[in-house]
């Protein structure tokens, strides 16, 4: 009704029904109330907005609604970002392309005030507010500086936050929120946001408020951060996908993603909803990845076609996206009954060398940890000489590279070299790179060589969701720098410690320590079986370190370590998918009759 005050301060609130409640302050928030006049006056349901069941209709079937109008499980959304959710799942049902349900969505906010920096985002009542004794709380609270920080924890997961002054983790903690990510191995530095877990890059470790519009964000297309704040502006871009088609910022290598999520969403506040880890698989479907895979394996499917027929594909041949997903998918589902689709592998598997930018292709033989013989360099010598190889290159995975080779060449190369191919063009296995170790080197504490030719041929062959790198080094001086592989091993004095998740490309990713065993055997089969899960439960084009992040070095743990049976399991699958694995270059000797893409047609 009225507020009353005295020398010009309010003393209290006075209400319509006579009662009054003291106060010394008066905190007045607007906020929308959905306009549902029509729909009313139409005879639709309502109840604080126009009440939507999961599929967006309303009480009349034949009527949806979708976005600030409508009340879903008793929830009215002020915010643009759940209106895309709901607009996707009222178009899938609208063009007949399937079931969606809408289920809610987590919410963030962002105070668009000047001089005042406000975030909040999920559930942020206290335990006591809340009734709640599993709730936990987080509380940073700089008085003379001007900032509070508030998380809201419950089974280990951020349920909720309110920032104040310093807002620049806001994205960062309502990813985390939004993918009910495990926080006990950062939760001590967890208050301090990102910049404490150190610069490990990929997921954009890096600041974007503090860039000016000059800086640049993506080096491999040479956009700067006010390009892209300007086309989020003026084009209304609300998605990473988006701003990647308009601006090509993260659409090459990927690596500065991250930093365009953060320009996203400072720039968007409330209106940016990060995007979901449980993204589908392409346009040509709205399943994901673990979704595709269940269905195969539910369904035994063993060919591509049946696999898009049985779970509805949109498109009649799918694209360049999903075909290949979709059968590594397969393969690695049912080794040795799935059906391999070659024209579903990029080009650099159907025709087993590397592409290069001029059109020849690069031929890297399988050097077995390293080690090679007078007899193979002599080989590749006089194949270089024969086909006027213009350049011999030694890899950082200790072989030897011939560049510049024609496709034509290619076959009459292998069958001279007479050596295996060395996969360096696949998702599958490349290297195993190693020390000298013990066998020669003063240092050494494991025959290092050994272990990583032992592995190399066990694991040969092997197809994966993405490259697989390997090093073995014979003792803690890590000379084969098996802290950056997706696998390391290093020897010590009572037998070798295994590290996993490591990356050294575009952003350098440490590998995580797995476990210490004692025998070489013991090597083969606790990182058989890490590789076995990640090629089973990795979506397609994910390194390791990806699906680490994803699922948790603890969960990995738990499937390698702790579950004995599942771990044998495991490696013994993987062994069985590479039984009589064929020999790509021989097999294309043997049966050049066959395969006619190598030869030069004459118009």
């Amino acid at each position: 009704k009225e507020l009353t005050g005295e020398n010009g301060r309010v003393t209290a609130i006075h209400f319509t029904d006579g009662t009054q409640i003291p106060a010394d302050l008066v905190v007045m928030a607007v906020g929308i109330r959905p306009n549902f006049a029509l729909a009313e006056s139409a005879g639709i349901y309502c109840n604080k907005g126009i009440v939507v069941n999961d599929t967006m209709q309303t009480y009349d079937p034949r009527v949806y609604a979708v976005g600030e109008c409508v009340a879903h499980r008793g929830i009215s959304y002020g915010l643009v970002a759940p209106l895309f959710e709901m607009a996707k799942v009222c178009a899938t049902h609208l063009a007949n392309f399937g079931i969606g349900s809408y289920k809610g969505s987590v919410t963030s906010t962002k105070l668009k005030v000047t001089g005042i920096d406000l975030f909040s985002a999920g559930d942020f009542r206290s335990p006591i507010e809340a009734a709640d004794e599993e709730r936990e709380e987080i509380v940073l609270h700089d008085a003379v500086g001007g900032v509070y920080k508030k998380l809201v924890i419950k089974n280990d997961k951020i349920i909720g936050s309110v920032l104040y002054g310093d807002t620049a983790d806001g994205a960062w903690y309502f990813q985390m929120l939004r993918d009910s990510k495990p926080i006990h191995e950062i939760r001590d530095s967890l208050m301090f946001g990102q910049d404490s877990l150190g610069n490990t890059g990929h997921q954009g470790q890096d600041k974007a408020a503090a860039m000016t519009n000059e800086m640049e964000v993506c080096g491999c297309n040479g956009v700067c951060k006010g390009t892209i704040v300007k086309a989020i502006q003026d084009q209304g871009l609300f998605t990473i996908d988006d701003v990647k088609k308009q601006t090509k910022a993260g659409s090459s290598c990927g690596s500065c993603v991250g930093l365009v999520e953060q320009i996203l969403a400072s720039t968007l506040g409330g209106g940016y909803a990060p995007p979901s880890t449980s993204k589908a698989i392409c346009g040509c479907s709205d399943k994901n990845h673990e979704e595709v895979r269940a269905e195969i394996r539910t369904h035994k499917y063993l060919n591509i076609p049946d696999a898009m027929k049985g779970m509805g594909w949109r498109t009649p041949n799918g694209c360049a996206t999903c075909r290949p997903a979709l059968n590594y998918y397969l393969l690695s589902t049912w080794p040795h009954e799935a059906v391999d689709d070659p024209q579903s592998r990029f080009i650099n598997e159907r025709v087993h060398a590397n592409i290069q930018k001029d059109g020849t292709y690069s031929v890297i033989p399988r050097m077995y940890g390293g080690v090679t013989t007078p007899d193979q360099l002599r080989k590749i010598a006089d194949v270089a000489d024969k086909y006027a190889v213009p350049m011999v290159k030694v890899t950082g995975g200790q072989r030897i590279d011939l560049l510049g080779v024609k496709k034509e060449d290619l076959v009459g190369m292998w069958k001279d070299l007479d050596m295996p191919s060395g996969y360096a063009y696949a998702k599958g296995i490349r290297t195993v790179k190693t020390c000298v170790g013990s066998e020669f080197c003063r240092f050494g504490t494991q025959n290092s060589t050994q272990m990583g030719i032992d592995i190399e041929k066990a694991f040969d062959h092997m197809w994966a969701p993405h490259k697989v790198k390997f090093a073995v080094s014979g003792c803690p001086r890590n000379c084969a720098e098996s802290g950056i592989k997706d696998v390391g091993i290093i020897g010590v004095d009572s037998g070798w410690e295994i590290y996993v998740g490591g990356n050294g490309g575009i952003k350098t990713e440490v590998a995580q320590f797995l476990c210490k065993v004692k025998t070489s055997d013991e090597v083969l089969e606790y990182s058989g079986a890490f590789i076995q899960i990640y090629r089973e439960e990795a979506r397609y084009l994910d390194r390791t370190v990806h699906w680490i992040e994803r699922v948790g070095l603890e969960y990995v743990k738990q499937r390698v370590l702790e579950d004995h049976e599942g771990r044998k399991a495991a490696y013994e699958r993987l062994l069985y998918a590479l039984q009589g694995a064929i020999e790509p270059w021989s097999e294309r000797v043997q049966k050049s009759a066959l395969h006619k893409e190598f030869e030069t047609i004459t118009v």
